[in-house]
């Protein structure tokens, strides 16, 4: 089976052209497997299972931890609202004094995906993920909180902030001395600064969905109890088998069976059959039946824990069937942002291989702007230049021929503003919305789109106007001189 799921591993990264992954599995408390493919960075230095990763929203798993060791200590209590640990706590909207600690933890505050702000910041200094907090008050609430299911990234930053306040100790400091040392992971960072001194691999992007290169993303420490730790295969391995054993590792107990318990109690309903219990999304295990044969009742299948970490360089991935005691860890230095679901098709695969199930087919799930987000950008900017370049060809032109149409200026000037009017919509209005996020983090995480945006976006705010007034002032020359030409015409005939 180990051998199988290997091959598979080392077949996807030869065929997408995978940097570098490394895996574990973890079964009745011990790790049974273990295997690294590929490289860590453009030295060819290898990939191990020691390797640190940014692990993007897998973070949140250790995030829940730390709260749940708060609630146990009586520090923070679980229906409190947030306001009575952060008073000064506030959104653009009055029911935000509702948000207690739990509707944090379930993703059910009410806050919308698109607050993630933080995503494109390279702040990394210790107070940034109090401002990221602090800079949510002029986010409004799109749904009551408790009401339903909203996944938000900043749902998880204002409880890392929670478990700072309330120990007094920087929430860095707090994860390293109270979950990354009794775990004994020593391959985890909460800081870039901290994994790049530990040897962190490279993160690497698709560009053009062609090449994989090796890009920097911002890893902001405003976002890391929701997005930016870094860890290794091995050492998630580590925090899968205390969360499979009643939150014991070795000699080390960091969470009571009780408060496992309640973290993974699925109390908001995401779609279909799919929950969300604390920092877990939870599902019936699909990927253990035949997908030849009718499916069974979801009832009488296991039921599986996962989380995915997505960021524009790196794709992570953790899963557990507690009642199979069984663990997955996987860590891949790189992202097709794209298409994303042909590496999250990679997750279900590993499952369905440890299940005696044979993989299936990816599956692209991106609708058509995501996957070919690239080419209109890129489209964009080629069309802003043709029009730079046709507007300079008409600024140059003269003679009669130009005289006697002066009229094709100002046709000129309304389609270039049209142009402008698109390009402003499509990426300030219609993107963001459709992908529910802000532009700034589309241009940092979706790097061969940034590219070409940043260009296309100085061209359509800063030439407008003055291609207007030239375009304005050279059309009345043109008309005051094709006016003098036929003033001129008449005089000869008389």
């Amino acid at each position: 089976m180990y051998a199988e799921l290997d091959a598979y591993l080392q077949d996807q990264i030869e065929d997408l052209g995978i940097p570098g992954a490394a895996i574990t599995v973890v079964e009745d408390g011990v790790r049974v497997h273990t295997a690294a493919f590929g490289h860590a960075d453009d030295s060819g230095r290898p990939m191990t299972a020691q390797t640190p990763v940014l692990l993007a929203s897998t973070s949140k798993t250790f995030t829940a931890i730390a709260v749940m060791q708060q609630v146990e200590a009586g520090r923070l209590r679980l229906d409190e609202p947030v306001q009575t640990y952060l008073p000064w706590f506030t959104l653009d909207d009055g029911r935000s004094s509702a948000i207690t600690v739990r509707h944090l933890l379930h993703q059910t505050s009410g806050m919308a995906s698109k607050d993630t702000a933080f995503e494109y910041s390279d702040a990394q200094d210790p107070g940034a993920l109090a401002d990221g907090v602090r800079d949510l008050a002029d986010s409004p609430l799109a749904s009551e909180p408790g009401a339903r299911f909203r996944y938000a990234s900043a749902n998880f930053n204002i409880l890392g902030l929670l478990v700072q306040e309330v120990t007094g100790q920087p929430f860095s400091d707090y994860l390293e001395q109270h979950v990354f040392d009794p775990l004994t992971m020593g391959n985890s960072h909460p800081t870039r600064a901290g994994a790049r001194a530990g040897n962190a691999a490279d993160g690497y992007s698709l560009w053009f969905g062609r090449w994989w290169r090796q890009t920097d993303t911002p890893a902001p420490t405003t976002g890391m109890p929701s997005s930016t730790l870094y860890s290794s295969a091995e050492d998630l391995s580590h925090q899968l088998v205390a969360l499979l054993d009643d939150g014991r590792y070795g000699e080390s107990q960091i969470l009571k069976p009780e408060s496992i318990e309640t973290m993974f109690e699925p109390r908001a309903r995401t779609s279909g059959s799919t929950r969300y219990a604390m920092g877990w999304f939870t599902r019936p295990l699909v990927e253990s039946t035949d997908p030849a044969a009718p499916p069974p009742p979801e009832r009488t299948l296991p039921r599986l824990l996962e989380h995915q970490g997505e960021w524009g360089n790196s794709h992570t991935y953790l899963a557990m069937v507690p009642s199979d005691g069984l663990g997955l860890s996987l860590v891949i230095n790189g992202n097709d942002t794209a298409a994303p679901s042909r590496l999250k098709a990679i997750d279900s695969n590993l499952l369905r291989i440890l299940h005696g199930q044979a993989p299936v087919p990816a599956v692209v799930q991106e609708d058509w702007l995501q996957r070919s987000s690239w080419a209109v950008a890129l489209g964009l900017l080629l069309a802003q230049l043709l029009s730079l370049g046709l507007t300079l060809r008409f600024l140059r032109r003269s003679g009669k021929a130009a005289a006697r149409k002066p009229q094709s200026l100002l046709a000129w000037a309304a389609s270039a503003l049209a142009l402008d009017g698109f390009t402003l919509w499509l990426c300030l209005s219609y993107a963001p919305a459709r992908f529910d996020t802000h532009l700034f983090v589309i241009i940092r995480q979706f790097p061969d789109v940034g590219i070409s945006l940043v260009p296309v976006l100085a061209l359509a705010i800063l030439w407008p106007v003055p291609r207007t007034i030239w375009l304005l002032l050279t059309s009345k020359k043109r008309h005051k001189a094709a006016g003098e030409t036929c003033q001129r015409a008449i005089k000869k005939k008389v």
